[in-house]
C-alpha cells in the first residue's frame, strides 16, 4: 500500500468518531455526563510528553471524554507489569506498547479488544498489519510513530563524485566499495566502541532472507531454520568479506556510534550500515550535511531479492476488560493517533526515522532525503519487517558475535554456528515447541 494521507477515509473516520462520540455521550446516564478513561505509555523519553498533548488535543475536541495519563516503566519491568495487569483486570482502558513478537507475548486473541472493523485498520501497509494482529484474523492496534529502516546510510556526494550508483546486489555494493577505496576514502564504517552498530550486517539482512524464503521466521521460531545455513548465514558472510577486503575504518574497533555518523555525514567515510535513527543525530549534530545522506538497503547476493528490512512503530491497545462507554471512548482516543491533528503531534515530539505505516498520515514534503529513499522502498513494496517482530527468538550475545566476525576474530560459519547456539536457552525459557 503506498503510503499517502486519504483524506476519504480521514473523513470517514472523523464522522464515525462523532456518531460514536453522540452515542458515548447520551447513552452515561444524562445530558453532560463525561466518560472517564485512563491511558498508559512508558516513563522514558519522550513518551509522557507526546501523550499529555496528545490528550490534551484529543479533549478540545471530545469536551464530553476525560483521558487520565498514566506512565510506568518500559522494559523487561514494564513488560512484566502489563502482563500482570492484563491477567488482573486493572489495565489501563488504552495503553501504548511494542508490536510484534512482544505483543504476541501479551495473548492479544485473550486479553484485548479486536479493532479490525474500525475504519483505520484499513488504511495500514501489510507489514503493520503483520505485527498487530494473530492468525485468527483480528487487528488490535494502530501505529504510534514512524518506522525506521535497518540498511545503508550513504554520503550522497561521494557517490556523485565517483560517478557511482545505488547499489542493488552484493556484487554492485562491493565492486563500489572497491572504487571508493581506490579514491582514498574509507568504504564502510564500523563503530564496534558501541558494540550493538555491530549487528546490522545481519539484522537489516533479515527481509533479503525473507524475499528467499518467506516462511523462514516461523520455521525459525519452530527450530526449523539455522543461521549457520543459507540464506540466514549470508549476513554473517557479508560481514566476513568486507572485513577481509580492508574496506574499515582503521579506529573501527573503538569507533562509536556518533563517530560512525559523523564520518559518513561529512564524507569521511561513504557507507555505514545502521538504522534510519541516526537521521536524528546528524539533523542535530550536523546540520549542514542533512542532505548529504541518502538510504540503500544492505544488497541480497541477487537483485531481485533485495529488501529493505524494517523496524515497525509501536502500537496503541484496548484492553477486553473496558467496555460500555468507556470502550467507545477509547475506540474514539486510539482513532484520533492518526487523524490530522494526531499526525502532526506524532512528528512534533518523535522526529520521523521512515515512513508512515499508514496512509493516514504522511511524512511532512520537507523531510531529508535519507527518509524519502526509505519511503520508496516502502512504496513499491520491496519492504519487509525486522525478525524481531516475526519471531520472539533473539539470542543475548549477537553484538559480541558479530563484533568478533567483524574483526576477524572468527568466522562467520563460526560466528552463525555461536548464535544457533546462544537462542536455545532463550527459547526454552519461552516454552516454544521444538526446541
Amino acid at each position: 500500500m503506498t503510503i499517502q494521507k486519504r483524506r476519504g477515509a480521514a473523513i470517514a473516520i472523523a464522522a464515525s468518531a462523532a456518531i460514536a462520540l453522540a452515542a458515548c455521550s447520551s447513552g452515561g446516564g444524562g445530558e453532560g455526563d463525561t466518560v472517564e478513561i485512563t491511558a498508559l505509555t512508558g516513563s522514558t523519553g519522550t513518551g509522557p510528553a507526546y501523550l499529555e498533548a496528545l490528550i490534551e488535543a484529543f479533549e478540545a475536541e471530545h469536551p464530553d471524554i476525560n483521558v487520565t495519563m498514566n506512565t510506568q516503566p518500559a522494559g523487561t519491568e514494564g513488560d512484566n507489569l502489563n502482563k500482570t495487569k492484563l491477567a488482573t483486570g486493572e489495565m489501563e482502558d488504552v495503553f501504548f506498547y511494542n508490536s510484534g513478537s512482544l505483543l504476541q507475548a501479551l495473548n492479544p486473541d485473550q486479553n484485548l479488544v479486536d479493532l479490525s472493523d474500525q475504519e483505520w485498520a484499513g488504511t495500514l501497509i501489510d507489514s503493520m498489519v503483520a505485527v498487530v494482529s494473530t492468525e485468527s484474523g483480528a487487528i488490535y492496534g494502530p501505529p504510534t510513530g514512524t518506522s525506521q529502516a535497518g540498511g545503508v546510510v550513504y554520503n550522497k556526494p561521494i557517490y556523485e563524485e565517483l560517478g557511482l550508483e545505488v547499489p542493488t546486489s552484493w556484487a554492485d555494493f562491493m565492486a563500489n566499495n572497491e572504487a571508493i577505496a581506490a579514491a582514498g576514502t574509507t568504504p564502510i564504517v564500523q563503530t564496534y566502541g558501541d558494540t550493538w552498530t555491530s549487528q546490522l550486517f545481519v539484522l537489516a539482512d533479515f527481509a533479503n532472507v525473507a524475499a528467499q524464503d518467506p516462511d523462514w521466521a516461523t520455521e525459525y521460531t519452530a527450530n526449523n531454520r539455522k543461521y549457520v545455513d543459507q540464506p540466514g548465514l549470508q549476513g554473517f558472510a557479508n560481514q566476513q568479506e568486507t572485513y577481509e577486503a580492508g574496506f574499515y575504518n582503521e579506529n573501527f574497533a573503538s569507533a562509536t556510534y556518533d563517530d560512525g555518523v559523523g564520518m559518513v555525514a561529512t564524507g569521511e567515510a561513504a557507507h555505514y550500515p545502521i538504522l534510519t535513527s541516526a537521521i536524528s543525530s546528524i539533523t542535530q549534530n550536523y546540520p549542514d550535511n542533512i542532505d548529504d545522506v541518502g538510504y540503500f538497503p544492505l544488497p541480497a547476493q541477487d537483485a531481485d531479492d533485495t529488501r529493505a528490512t524494517i523496524w515497525l512503530p509501536n502500537a496503541a491497545y484496548i484492553p477486553n476488560t473496558t467496555e460500555g462507554d468507556e470502550l467507545e471512548a477509547a475506540k474514539l482516543f486510539v482513532a484520533f493517533i492518526n487523524s490530522p491533528e494526531g499526525c502532526a503531534l506524532q512528528t512534533e515530539f518523535n522526529a520521523p526515522a521512515g515512513p508512515f505505516t499508514t496512509s493516514l498520515c504522511e511524512l511532512p514534503s520537507d523531510v531529508p532525503a535519507l527518509l524519502q529513499d526509505v519511503q520508496t522502498w516502502v512504496d513499491n513494496d520491496l519492504a519487509g519487517p525486522a525478525l524481531e517482530f516475526l519471531s520472539p527468538i533473539k539470542g543475548p550475545n549477537l553484538e559480541n558475535i558479530t563484533v568478533a566476525v567483524g574483526s576477524g576474530i572468527s568466522t562467520a560459519d563460526e560466528g552463525a554456528a555461536t548464535y544457533d547456539e546462544d537462542v536455545i536457552k532463550q527459547a526454552q525459557q519461552l516454552g516454544l515447541e521444538g526446541w
